[in-house]
């Protein structure tokens, strides 16, 4: 019996060991924190691979939004974050001299969007020379425009979707169907803005202005990062700041990218950029453990977003976000 209750014990033990290494809770031989010096792993991806300059591959695509998504037996991974660790560990390696962001989305969240832009302006001043050049995919509108604003260079390709520099903050108002059902709102409140957009209550002009203040306020944000950016005057930037999308020869022509190509096109202007006639590009994947396969999703996928976040609990929200 003794015999038995041991090896249970050290079944038991094990399993513990192997459910923290696959967690990643236990940090043996770390030397820094997991997020800051990201154990992801490097694929070689494209060119030479003994060339000596090495540039980074990576994908923001689709809503851009944080949260874990996926799990019970699907990775679950929040997709903001693993373009931000993605981000620093280009950063963090010195034979790093550029970073092509392949842009493919509608946008997201106004915050999610400006903490990739944000990270990218970092990883260009981490050291002399080092840029980004952005290649569109079917999308680059709203917040995918933002982020793509962080670069040296963007090259669309010819069947892009761009722009929709704007704001919006939605949801649904159901006081009529509460009429049509006999039921009645019931809302305890320490002020009279405690609820904005309660969607049991008509829209009062009030909080209507509050709300509008806030977005055109990020609107102002967006437009200032286009102008800065992009070299635009209010005359040039004016028309393009009521959300409108543009196809890539129209984005060109308004200047809001620098050329219509493709991924060769964006390579070339990378090794011209970082002076290297070779250079070696790679990609960072994840390795998923059993935590993160059976992790339980925290975060609405992204068709929730293009219905306007109507049915998630996570609504209202601002959003810089293409949605037709």
């Amino acid at each position: 019996t003794g015999g038995l209750g041991l090896a249970l014990a050290a079944s038991l033990l094990l399993n513990l060991l192997l459910l923290g290494l696959a967690a990643g809770s236990l940090d043996l031989g770390r030397t820094g924190g997991q997020d800051e010096y990201t154990d992801l792993t490097e694929t070689w991806s494209y060119g030479p691979r003994r060339a000596d300059a090495k540039v980074a591959r990576i994908a923001v695509e689709g809503v851009i939004l944080p949260g874990r998504r996926g799990g019970l037996f699907g990775p679950s991974i929040d997709p903001v974050e693993h373009v931000l660790q993605q981000i620093r560990t280009a950063m963090n390696d010195r034979r790093v001299k550029a970073i092509v962001l392949e842009v493919d989305s509608p946008g997201g969240g106004v915050t999610a969007s400006d903490e990739i832009y944000r990270q990218l302006q970092e990883f260009r001043a981490s050291a002399p020379g080092r840029k980004v050049v952005v290649l569109t995919g079917d999308l680059a509108a709203s917040g995918g425009y933002y982020v793509a604003m962080a670069s040296d260079y963007i090259v669309a390709q010819p069947t892009s979707i761009v722009g929709s520099i704007g704001v919006l903050i939605q949801t649904l108002n159901l006081e009529g169907l509460g009429e049509k059902l006999g039921g009645s709102d019931v809302t305890i409140k320490s002020g009279e803005n405690k609820d904005l957009l309660n969607p049991f209550q008509a829209v009062d002009e009030e909080h209507r202005a509050i709300l509008q203040n806030l977005v055109d306020a990020m609107h102002r944000r967006f437009l200032d990062l286009v102008r800065d950016t992009r070299h635009l005057g209010e005359e040039a930037l004016g028309p393009l700041a009521d959300g409108r999308i543009l196809p890539a020869d129209k984005a060109l022509e308004a200047g809001l990218v620098d050329a219509v190509g493709y991924w060769d096109d964006a390579l070339a202007k990378v090794r011209e950029l970082v002076g290297e006639p070779e250079v070696k590009v790679v990609r960072y994947e994840r390795v998923f453990g059993l935590a993160d396969l059976l992790g339980v999703r925290t975060a609405p996928p992204p068709l929730a977003a293009r219905l306007g976040w109507a049915l998630s609990p996570d609504t209202p929200r601002l959003m810089y976000l293409w949605q037709p």
